[in-house]
């Protein structure tokens, strides 16, 4: 299956009942985040965290679908159009 290579944006509206869900989470599918960055909004009560992503649109279906049904949790996401190209060997 091919992989692809994406953002996920996750807003947690409820951070001190649903962040440690969420970590246990972002923990299992870890081998197809690239990078996070992770910023407690305490001004607004939430938390904000952006992923990148590389994986197959399965298992990163998974990982949003899993996050998507916690309570006060939004996910979106937004991949490449086609799967990356491979680099030339040589």
């Amino acid at each position: 299956m091919e992989r692809r290579i994406g953002v996920i944006g996750i807003v947690i509206e409820q951070r001190e009942k649903a962040a440690p869900q969420v970590n246990a989470i972002l923990s299992r599918y870890a081998d197809c985040i690239i990078g996070r960055m992770g910023i407690p909004y305490r001004e607004r009560g939430v938390a904000v965290i952006a992923l990148i992503v590389d994986g197959t649109t399965d298992e990163i279906g998974a990982l949003t679908g899993k996050l998507g049904v916690l309570p006060g949790v939004r996910v979106r996401a937004a991949f490449t159009g086609r799967p990356p190209a491979k680099e030339a060997e040589g």
